[in-house]
């Protein structure tokens, strides 16, 4: 995602909502599929990856609040 600034509740709320939809359109839809074929490993595998979106976004926001300092 390219980054934005973020000036205020709305913004971060915009932000928020915009990289949730993000993570789920990529990892949420492999997660699905995987569950749908019912293979343990992908299912695992994907979940770990789902997990690491999630991560990795809410670093980004600390990372974005951080920066103010």
């Amino acid at each position: 995602m390219e980054p934005r600034i973020v000036d205020g509740r709305d913004d971060f709320a915009r932000w928020a909502i915009d990289r949730v939809n993000a993570i789920l359109a990529d990892q949420g839809s492999d997660l699905a599929t995987a569950a749908r074929n019912g293979d343990e490993a992908q299912i695992g595998e994907t979940a770990r990856a789902l997990g690491q979106a999630i991560v990795d976004a809410l670093l980004e926001a600390y990372d974005g609040l951080a920066g103010d300092e």
